[in-house]
């Protein structure tokens, strides 16, 4: 498959994540906070084991796309969950914890990879994907639903088309572009050949850079929460945007050498993903219980099937074109455009939800 077809793949995923989030976000406000978050899980579980069985690259689309139901659910019920269980004083800190899971799974993903791609194929490597479904029986029994949904005023409201919710998504959208767009491609950045614009490295051996990109970014989500409760939402996701943006096209033009990536890549893990950890706080601060959880499921899945979707491909094609490390200088765009969107919402750091 060339760059823009297999961009193109990622982005089906990205796509039906946009009406995961806010179909799940619905069944979330409805139903609860945790029963929604054992559903998404399931789907993106079972839906991910079934990719091992693609015959042809449409069954493989299929799957792909049913599995963004459960990817863009999971956030929508997950966030709110923990947002509405945490104080307000320490809300930041709870979703940088919640968000740091990510750089976790990213590791133990790039980990299975090097280990069974070799050995076993793509098939095994997918066939476990039905793993994560493993916690949904002890979420089940031990996880409780926040007293905020079990107290909200259950009359029906619809979304509104506020401002703040138009704003939202469009910060969303940007910053999942270049998001996607950057670390959908830094894996096949690694492993291009040089006259490709790439750095060179096989799959396997690109698992070592990758590994300390996203211990980087474990620390980026936690840190991003204690600075966002201690000097606000707003501030702090434009610095880590801004050094996003500053750092992209370092990495993608001048990082050729092992040495010079391994050097970079943290600092481009740390603040190409911490900033992630405002929007779980953030738009549960922007709207009430009983809607929260549909709001930001649309909020951040819009941007998601939007902004995210297109990234993989649109990367993709210039790749083709321009060489890869070239084109993930393109995302730096979106980051500046994250900051200039985040500075048109209010500040929200210890909003009490209602």
């Amino acid at each position: 498959m060339s760059a823009a077809a297999s961009g193109a793949l990622a982005s089906a995923t990205l796509i039906t994540s946009g009406l995961g989030g806010g179909l799940f976000g619905f069944l979330a406000d409805r139903y609860g906070r945790a029963r929604s978050l054992v559903w998404s899980i399931l789907t993106y579980s079972i839906f991910t084991a079934l990719t091992a069985t693609s015959m042809n690259v449409a069954q493989l689309v299929l799957w792909r796309a049913l599995v963004g139901f459960g990817l863009g659910g999971e956030w929508a019920a997950g966030s709110v969950l923990v947002a509405e269980t945490w104080p307000a004083e320490h809300r930041g800190k709870a979703m940088g914890f919640m968000q740091a899971g990510w750089a976790i799974g990213y590791i133990l993903a790039a980990t299975l990879a090097a280990l069974v791609l070799p050995r076993f194929g793509w098939r095994a490597l997918f066939a476990l994907g039905i793993l994560p479904a493993l916690a949904t029986g002890w979420i089940m029994r031990s996880v409780p639903e926040p007293r905020i949904w079990k107290t909200r005023d259950r009359r029906r409201v619809s979304v509104p088309l506020t401002r703040d919710f138009l704003v939202a998504t469009l910060l969303t959208t940007a910053v999942l572009f270049a998001y996607w767009g950057l670390f959908t491609w830094i894996p096949a950045y690694l492993a291009s050949p040089v006259e490709k614009g790439g750095a060179g490295m096989s799959a396997v051996r690109s698992w070592a850079w990758i590994v300390p990109m996203q211990i980087g970014a474990f620390f980026g989500y936690v840190l991003f929460g204690f600075l966002a409760d201690r000097f606000g939402r707003r501030p702090t996701f434009v610095f880590f945007v801004l050094a996003a943006a500053a750092l992209v096209p370092l990495y993608g033009n001048w990082g050729r050498s092992p040495s010079v990536l391994m050097a970079l890549g943290p600092l481009v893990g740390f603040f190409g993903h911490g900033y992630f950890s405002v929007f779980g706080a953030l738009l549960a601060e922007l709207f009430p219980a009983s809607i929260r959880a549909t709001a930001q499921g649309l909020c951040y899945n819009i941007g998601r099937a939007a902004g995210g979707a297109a990234a993989p491909f649109v990367i993709g094609a210039a790749a083709d074109r321009y060489g890869i490390g070239s084109a993930l200088t393109l995302t730096s765009v979106f980051f500046v455009a994250g900051a200039v969107l985040m500075l048109m919402l209010k500040e929200t750091c210890g909003a009490e939800l209602e």
